[in-house]
């Protein structure tokens, strides 16, 4: 209709309004405050690391996190909502403290002069049950709300759920993905120098 509308009376013009404006202006909003706040966890996380690429590998588990708060609303029956969005942001902070722990033990293990291979398999065995424990913590933490049945609590569920099926989601992966990438990540480093070494004796030859 409104194509026609603006064949007809040149001139005319039309918006959203309400709350799909509304929910549009937040969308764009959060999506910002999201950027930024990806960012301010980079920065904190390289600050001890002292790498830069490293806190890309913890980071790394962010989006399996999400791909968990998606299968929560759909084994709860939810439709994804503003407070869905919220509850994914805050997740974000959360599911970084798991691969940060792993991370730190398996730097300090390599400090020691231990093999990689042998640091990063003792840093997940080491490791395992206080990552285990503070994610399993949360879930239960939060299962009351998930629980609730009361129409006041049906707004902030979707942020609960969020929050609780995407850490249980992101600790596993954290359990296989981050030791994995760490080792792809040593691999790239030794290659790097390799390269480097190569092309200083080539140019010592000529």
């Amino acid at each position: 209709v409104l194509p026609e509308l603006e064949v007809k009376y040149p001139g005319l013009s039309w918006g959203v309004s309400g709350m799909s404006d509304e929910e549009k202006k937040v969308v764009t909003s959060m999506t910002y405050g999201f950027a930024l706040a990806l960012f301010a966890i980079y920065a904190l996380l390289a600050i001890p690391t002292k790498s830069y690429l490293q806190p890309l590998i913890i980071m790394g588990v962010i989006p399996f996190g999400v791909i968990g708060a998606i299968f929560g609303h759909l084994i709860m029956g939810l439709p994804m909502s503003m407070m869905s969005l919220m509850g994914i942001i805050a997740l974000s902070g959360v599911v970084v403290n798991d691969s940060l722990i792993l991370v730190n033990h398996v730097n300090k293990t390599v400090d020691s002069r231990s093999v990689l291979e042998e640091a990063v398999l003792d840093g997940g065995a080491r490791r395992f049950r206080p990552i285990l424990l503070t994610s399993l913590t949360t879930f239960f933490g939060l299962a009351p709300m998930l629980l609730e049945k009361s129409v006041q609590a049906q707004e902030i569920i979707p942020m609960a759920v969020s929050l609780a099926f995407g850490i249980i989601f992101a600790t596993v992966i954290t359990l296989l993905l981050v030791p994995c990438l760490y080792l792809i990540l040593a691999d790239m480093d030794i290659w790097w120098q390799k390269e480097a070494k190569a092309v200083e004796v080539m140019r010592s030859t000529t």
